[in-house]
C-alpha cells in the first residue's frame, strides 16, 4: 500500500473521529501517530509522540499566544469594554440603530487588543446587550450585531488566527498583522452599513436614543484612549522594528495590566485572569500539538505534493482553485472551530495555493475572513452560541436570523479583497 493511500485512509478515519465528537486536537494527534507509524515505523512514531509536544510547547515562536490572550483578559477585567461602549454610544446613540452601531464599533475597537472573537463577543455582549434590550431593540438585531461584531476579533490585529497562520506557513507575523488592518477596518465599515440598511428597511427593529452634546461626545472619547495606546504600542512597535511579536505581546499585556491596576483590579481578579488565560492557552496549545503531529504525518505521506500535482494536471485557472478552497473552508466552518480549522487545513491547501501563484499573505487574509463566516453560520456558529450563553432567553434561530445581514456583508468584503488584492497588501 502506497504512502499516499495510507494517508487518505487515515484522513478519512480522522473525519469519522471528528464526526463522532472526538476532540479535534486528539483526532489530529491520533491520526498523525497511526499514519506515521504505518508509513515509517512504530518506534519512530512513539518517539514523535514523546518529543513532538515538548518541541512544540518550547517553541519560542508560539509565546505571543498566551500574552495576547492575557492582554484581552486584563482589558475585560478592567471593565474597559463598558467604558468603550458608553463612549461609542455618546456618538451614535441618538441615531435610529445607533446603539447597534455603537456595539459593533466597540467590538471592532475591543478586538484590537483582544485577539479573540469569542472573548470579544462575550465581553461586549455582557455590557451592550442589556442596554439594547432596555432601549427596545429587537432581540434578533441586538444579539446578531454582537455575535457578528465579535468576529472582528479574528481579523483586526493583534489576531491569534493571523499569528497561527504566519507561524504555520513561515510568513512574517508583523506583515500578517499589518495586512489585516485595512480588511479589518473594511469589515467594521461594512457591518455598520449592514446595520444602517437593516434599520432602514425595518425601522421597528431599533429605536432612536437620546441626543448628546458635543461636550458629552468629547468626554466619551476617553474610552478609546487605553485601546488606542495599546494598539499603537503593539502595531507601531512591530512595524517600526522596535519589538518582535513576542516582545510586543508582552508589552501589550503589561500595558493592559497597568490600566487594570489603576482601575482597581483586585488580587482575586488578577488570579482569575491568570486562570482564564491558562485555560484558553492550554486549549489552543493542545490543538497546536495535535496539528504538529498531524503535520509530520502529512509530510511523510506526501499528500500535499500529490494534491499539487493533481491540481496542476487538471490545468484549472488559478481562481477556480481559490474558489474551490474557499468553498471547502465555508463548509468546514459550519461544523468546526476556526482555530482548529486553520491548523488542520492550512498545511494541506497552502502548497496548492502557492503553486497556483497567489500571494501567501493575501491568501492568509482571505482564509481568515472565510473562517470568520464559520463563526456566525449554522450549525456550529461559535459566536452565536456565546451570545446564547449570555442571553439564554433569546431563541437560537433569532440570533442566526440577526446575523444574516452581516454574513452578506462578509461576502461583499471577500469579493472586494479578491478583486482588489492591494486592500490587504497595500500597507506592506
Amino acid at each position: 500500500m502506497s504512502a499516499a493511500l495510507i494517508g487518505y485512509i487515515c484522513i478519512a478515519g480522522m473525519l469519522v473521529l471528528i464526526a463522532l465528537r472526538c476532540p479535534i486536537a486528539l483526532a489530529m494527534a491520533a491520526t498523525g501517530f497511526v499514519g506515521f507509524a504505518s508509513i515509517v515505523a512504530f518506534d519512530p512514531a512513539v518517539s514523535l509522540l514523546e518529543n513532538g509536544p515538548i518541541e512544540t510547547l518550547s517553541n519560542y515562536s508560539f509565546s505571543p499566544i498566551p500574552m495576547f490572550i492575557l492582554m484581552g483578559v486584563f482589558a475585560s477585567k478592567a471593565r474597559m469594554s463598558a467604558e468603550l461602549f458608553n463612549g461609542a454610544k455618546s456618538f451614535f446613540g441618538s441615531w435610529r440603530g445607533g446603539m447597534a452601531l455603537a456595539a459593533v464599533t466597540s467590538c471592532g475597537v475591543f478586538s484590537a487588543i483582544s485577539g479573540s472573537s469569542l472573548a470579544t463577543a462575550a465581553s461586549m455582549a455582557r455590557v451592550a446587550l442589556p442596554e439594547m434590550k432596555k432601549n427596545g431593540y429587537a432581540p434578533s438585531l441586538a444579539a446578531g450585531t454582537l455575535a457578528a461584531g465579535g468576529t472582528l476579533g479574528i481579523m483586526i490585529p493583534p489576531s491569534i488566527a493571523l499569528l497561527l497562520y504566519a507561524l504555520i506557513t513561515e510568513q512574517s507575523v508583523g506583515q500578517m498583522f499589518i495586512a489585516g488592518v485595512i480588511p479589518g477596518l473594511l469589515g467594521l465599515l461594512l457591518y455598520c452599513g449592514a446595520i444602517a440598511v437593516t434599520v432602514w428597511l425595518k425601522p421597528d427593529l431599533a429605536q432612536q436614543g437620546e441626543t448628546t452634546t458635543i461636550k458629552e461626545k468629547i468626554v466619551g472619547l476617553k474610552g478609546l484612549v487605553p485601546f488606542g495606546g495599546i494598539f499603537t504600542l503593539i502595531i507601531g512597535g512591530i512595524y517600526g522594528g522596535f519589538f518582535t511579536p513576542t516582545e510586543a505581546a508582552a508589552v501589550g499585556a503589561l500595558g493592559a495590566l497597568v490600566i487594570a491596576i489603576f482601575r482597581g483590579m483586585t488580587f482575586k481578579q488578577f488570579k482569575e485572569s491568570i486562570e482564564e488565560t491558562l485555560f484558553l492557552a492550554a486549549m489552543i496549545f493542545f490543538m497546536i500539538v495535535g496539528a504538529e503531529i498531524f503535520g509530520y504525518f502529512l509530510s511523510v505521506s506526501r499528500i500535499s505534493y500529490d494534491l499539487v500535482d493533481l491540481v496542476v494536471s487538471w490545468d484549472l485557472p488559478p481562481y477556480a482553485i481559490l474558489f474551490s478552497v474557499l468553498v471547502l473552508y465555508m463548509l468546514l466552518g459550519c461544523v468546526m472551530d476556526s482555530i482548529a480549522m486553520l491548523l488542520l487545513t492550512v498545511p494541506v491547501v497552502y502548497p496548492v495555493i502557492v503553486a497556483a501563484g497567489f500571494d501567501p499573505i493575501w491568501f492568509g487574509i482571505i482564509s481568515v475572513i472565510t473562517v470568520e463566516l464559520g463563526l456566525i453560520t449554522p450549525p456550529v456558529g461559535m459566536n452565536v452560541f456565546v451570545l446564547k450563553s449570555v442571553a439564554p432567553e433569546i431563541p437560537i434561530q433569532e440570533i442566526f436570523k440577526g446575523v444574516l445581514p452581516f454574513v452578506l456583508s462578509d461576502f461583499v468584503r471577500l469579493a472586494l479583497l479578491i478583486l482588489f488584492p492591494w486592500l490587504a497588501l497595500g500597507l506592506l
